[in-house]
Formats: C-alpha cells, sequence, structure tokens
C-alpha cells in the first residue's frame, strides 16, 4: 500500500467537477481529479462504481481500469476499486439513491463479471445480505481477500452475524440508506451497533447525512478504534450550488452543499471534502488531532490492510 502521508477515503464517487460514474471518463479528467484530491491532502482513495444495469458498469469499470493503469499519477491516488451495488436492498428507504431498475440478487457469476472488468482492482464490494442467497457471493469475495461491507440492507441479526462469520468486515454510512422511521429497538443502525466488535463502520461527516449529535453517539458506542470516516463524494464535491452528474442521474446540489436526487425526495452522495470532514470532528465533536487522524487515516487504511497495492 501506498505510504504517503494524508487522509484515506474509501467511498469517492467523483470528485472537483469529475464523475467517476460517467460513461466514457476522459483521461484528463481523472488526471485533474487526483491533482486536487492530492492538492486536498488525500493520501488514496477508492473509486467508487454504483449501481447501474451490469453492462454500463462493466463498461465504466473497464473504462476506469484502463484509464488508471495508463496515469501515474491515478496509480498513486487511486488505490482500488469500491463496486456499491447492485446487489442491494431494493425496498424504499434502503434503495437510497441508486437506480431501482438496476438493483438485482446478488450472483457468484454476475460479481464476477465486475470483478473481471475491473482488471484485479476491486477492493471493496458494498452489498445486502439478505440479497445474497447462501451468502454466496460474501464467501466469493472474502475468499479473494476483497473487502466485503454490508449496505443499503436490512439483515436480521442472525443473517447479520451469519454474514459475518461468512467474510463480511464492514457496514457501509451507517446511519443512511434505511428508511427515516425505523423500529425503534430492532432496526439496522442498532443491530450492527451490536456487532461493533466485528465490524469496522464508515460514517459520513458531513452534519447532513447524520446529525453531529447522532454521529457522536454513534462513534462513542462504536468505539473511534472501529469507525471509518469516508465523504461519499459526487462531482460536485469541493463545488458551489448546481447541477451535477452522478452517473445515470443527475443531482441538485443547493445553497448551504446538499446534494439532492432528482425532486430532492432523497440525498444523493456529499459534496464535502476530506479537509471539511476533519475540520467538522473537530469543531462539532471536539475530537482531538489524533482522533481525527485516527478515523480519517489510520483506520481506513487498517481496513484495507489485508491486500496487497499496486503502485
Amino acid at each position: 500500500m501506498n505510504d504517503a502521508p494524508g487522509y484515506v477515503d474509501l467511498q469517492v464517487n467523483g470528485y472537483a467537477g469529475v464523475d467517476l460514474n460517467q460513461d466514457d471518463l476522459p483521461t484528463e479528467s481523472l488526471h485533474a481529479m487526483c491533482m486536487r484530491l492530492r492538492a486536498d491532502g488525500v493520501a488514496g482513495i477508492l473509486a467508487t462504481i454504483v449501481t447501474d444495469e451490469l453492462e454500463v458498469m462493466e463498461r465504466r469499470l473497464r473504462r476506469l481500469a484502463a484509464l488508471w493503469a495508463a496515469d501515474s499519477l491515478a496509480r498513486d491516488v487511486i488505490w482500488g476499486i469500491h463496486i456499491e451495488g447492485p446487489f442491494i436492498n431494493g425496498a424504499p428507504g434502503f434503495l437510497g439513491a441508486h437506480l431501482a431498475n438496476a438493483v438485482r440478487p446478488a450472483e457468484p457469476d454476475a460479481m464476477q463479471r465486475l470483478l473481471d472488468a475491473a482488471g484485479g482492482l476491486v477492493r471493496m464490494v458494498t452489498l445486502a445480505p439478505e440479497c445474497d442467497a447462501n451468502l454466496r457471493v460474501t464467501r466469493l469475495l472474502a475468499g479473494q481477500g476483497i473487502v466485503v461491507s454490508a449496505g443499503h440492507c436490512d439483515p436480521s441479526l442472525d443473517l447479520l452475524r451469519a454474514a459475518i462469520d461468512a467474510g463480511l468486515s464492514m457496514f457501509t454510512h451507517l446511519g443512511n440508506a434505511c428508511p427515516t422511521v425505523l423500529p425503534r429497538h430492532d432496526n439496522i443502525i442498532q443491530r450492527v451497533l451490536s456487532q461493533d466488535e466485528r465490524l469496522s463502520i464508515s460514517f459520513i461527516a458531513d452534519g447532513v447525512h447524520v446529525p453531529f449529535m447522532a454521529l457522536g453517539n454513534y462513534l462513542r458506542c462504536a468505539g473511534l478504534n472501529r469507525c471509518v470516516i469516508v465523504t461519499d463524494a459526487i462531482s460536485a464535491a469541493g463545488l458551489g450550488p448546481g447541477t451535477y452528474p452522478v452517473g445515470s442521474q443527475m443531482a441538485e446540489v443547493d445553497t448551504d452543499l446538499i446534494a439532492w436526487a432528482p425532486g430532492r425526495a432523497r440525498l444523493i452522495g456529499s459534496t464535502s471534502t476530506m479537509p471539511r470532514m476533519a475540520k467538522n470532528l473537530r469543531d462539532r465533536l471536539q475530537l482531538s488531532e489524533a482522533e481525527v487522524r485516527q478515523l480519517l487515516c489510520d483506520n481506513p487504511r487498517r481496513v484495507l490492510d489485508r491486500r496487497t497495492y499496486h503502485s
């Protein structure tokens, strides 16, 4: 793994005007994005490809892998690929801003198609355990050393425990991709927190996806050593209000820099950056510099320690 100092972001869909989920991603765009990330103090990211039709995801993964191979800066900044979907829960609330018509059950053959398209660069996959029959895809990924993260999901506690036994090791942006109204005791947030000794848990620390009061509670409950901060950044990250592409959709960014899916019924990623999240943790949660570094630098590196990286 690259040892450059700085932030490590495990979930970047785009940045500074560049959408990683666009078709025919230009070579110069990927390079410019990596330059901006490095200027913002980011050592490495997982470039995130999200739910779409399988053939579309394959095409985008192939393009990203080819551009990565041809650009030394991209190879230095992009430590791998995070595939989020399409094997997620399509029920309202859990779906989030993912394309409902592209969600599908997890199948080993379909998963392998995506892995092959990425040319060995996949380091993390977010899926719903309840959509993975007999946890076959979880076992397939874990067997290849890929981080398996639950997200956009609603497994029972027994199924969550079984998935962890099968190789699941992380949960993606807890507190998001779930309905606004949940059962007050037995819900996905409580189930995940009950397994905090066995899971790494990521959070989006922009104050929009999770209010700072709740984020502070979650961090205290899970313990800082088990938590990771991600941006879930889209192409609007680091920019101002406007309309920005996110794969096959458009995000509407308001004057508060909140990114909305069409119709403004759901969030669609974040416009925040790692420096902004570090400031939020210091100013709003009164975390120390060492604690901020743990969440934004050290812990995400530890999540990825199981893999050998290209350089």
